[in-house]
């Protein structure tokens, strides 16, 4: 009896590290630290209920399956085949690690000269990039994400996907490697900003880590 309770446990605790494939990574930074911009309740929300939420039901979504075994990155890029469970958490959980990311409390941070010289070679401008950035966020039809990303050529792109989709899936129309995105489900923002996403979108700019933008771009050409 005492063995076969032992092994019940076992296979309660195996299940259980089976579930935990994929983790939240510790915000890298405080609740409030982004307040101004992004306010302190917002942030506790979106990372420990929705964040949370995305990292858990794909867990859920893919356990039993062959997707068990594999890397985010592989998942994402065979969505076409997968559940919309799969699609929708997949996508949630990825979207969200980036983000967090991306944003950070230290104060004017800078692109790298090769970002920035890629930046303005492609949009003409800093200042045109975080337009079209903005208006790909502001344009985009109830929820979803705005992007910067590298396509397989090594250039830059805007686009804008909907719901949790994103330029890694093979069911998007322009695909690449992400290496900026800007989340505008209302969850995001609608505590301080209400229906003013315009302004959440301009104010996120005081607050983007252009070190991690910048590192993401150097890993993404250095996969080409």
């Amino acid at each position: 009896m005492k063995i076969m309770k032992i092994a019940a446990l076992g296979a309660v605790l195996a299940a259980q590290f089976t579930l935990a494939q994929f983790k939240q990574t510790p915000l890298p930074y405080a609740y409030n630290a982004l307040e101004g911009s992004i306010d302190a309740q917002t942030m506790e929300i979106h990372y420990s209920k929705h964040g949370a939420a995305y990292a858990s039901n794909l867990n859920k979504a893919i356990a039993g399956t062959p997707q068990e075994k594999e890397t985010i990155i592989k998942i994402l890029s065979e969505t076409s085949k997968l559940s919309p469970a799969v699609r929708n958490n997949a996508g949630g959980h990825y979207n969200h690690e980036l983000f967090w990311t991306i944003l950070t409390p230290e104060k004017n941070t800078q692109p790298s000269a090769k970002l920035a010289k890629a930046i303005t070679e492609t949009f003409g401008s800093m200042d045109a990039f975080k337009e079209k950035m903005s208006k790909a966020g502001a344009d985009r039809f109830g929820s979803g994400w705005a992007w910067l990303s590298v396509d397989k050529n090594g250039k830059l792109f805007v686009s804008s996907t909907p719901n949790q989709d994103n330029p890694l899936m093979d069911i998007v129309e322009e695909k690449g490697t992400p290496i900026l995105g800007i989340d505008v489900w209302e969850h995001a923002y609608y505590l301080k900003y209400q229906n003013k996403r315009a302004d959440y979108l301009s104010a996120i700019w005081n607050v983007l880590n252009w070190k991690e933008v910048s590192k993401r771009y150097d890993d993404a050409l250095s996969k080409k």
